[in-house]
C-alpha cells in the first residue's frame, strides 16, 4: 500500500542494486552459460539456404538465447515472483504498482523492461531522472506505472502487521 510514509528508493541505492545485478547476471551466470554453449555446433541448415543467406552460416542460436533471451526471462520472472532482483533485495527494495502499491503484473514488467532502453538512450537521462523526481521514478517507472520502494516493516500499519502474524 502506498501511504505518506512510503519511502521511495533513491538513485544511489538503485545504482548499487544495478551494479550487483550486472555482476551476478552477466558476470557469472551468462559468462558461465556462454562458455558451456560456445563449444556446441553451429546452426545446421541445408546448403541451398546457407548459399542464399551466408550470414546465417555461423549464427549461434544457443549464444543468442543465452545472451539476449535468458536475461529478459530471468529478470521478468524475478520481478513478478519477488518484486525485485537480487540486487534490489540486497538493498531492501521492491518494485510495486505506483498507484496501489501492489505487485506489478506481467504487462507492467514487460513494459518496464522495454522502457529501460528508452531511459538509457539519451545519455542515461531516464535513469538520472530518479535524482529529481519526487517519487524517485525513472522514465521506465513512469511508463510502466511502477515505483521502487524501500521495504520497511516499520512503515506497515499495525493492523496489517497483526494480520500477518495470525
Amino acid at each position: 500500500m502506498i501511504t505518506r510514509l512510503t519511502e521511495y528508493a533513491g538513485f544511489w541505492r538503485r545504482f548499487v542494486a544495478a551494479v550487483f545485478d550486472a555482476l551476478w547476471l552477466f558476470g557469472i551466470i551468462i559468462f558461465f552459460l556462454i562458455n558451456v554453449v560456445d563449444d556446441t555446433n553451429y546452426l545446421v541448415l541445408p546448403d541451398n539456404v546457407l548459399a542464399a543467406l551466408p550470414m546465417l552460416e555461423k549464427f549461434q542460436w544457443q549464444s543468442f538465447l543465452v545472451e539476449n533471451i535468458l536475461p529478459i526471462i530471468l529478470i521478468l520472472w524475478l520481478w513478478l515472483k519477488y518484486a525485485a532482483t537480487p540486487g534490489k533485495l540486497l538493498v531492501d527494495c521492491e518494485i510495486v504498482d505506483a498507484d496501489t502499491g501492489k505487485p506489478i503484473d506481467f504487462q507492467q514488467a514487460l513494459l518496464r523492461y522495454i522502457a529501460y532502453t528508452i531511459s538509457l538512450i539519451p545519455f542515461g537521462l531516464g535513469f538520472l531522472w530518479i535524482l529529481w523526481d519526487k517519487r524517485k521514478q525513472g522514465w521506465h517507472d513512469k511508463m510502466a506505472g511502477t515505483v521502487v520502494i524501500i521495504h520497511d516493516e516499520a512503515t506497515v500499519p499495525l493492523e496489517q502487521l497483526e494480520k500477518s502474524y495470525h
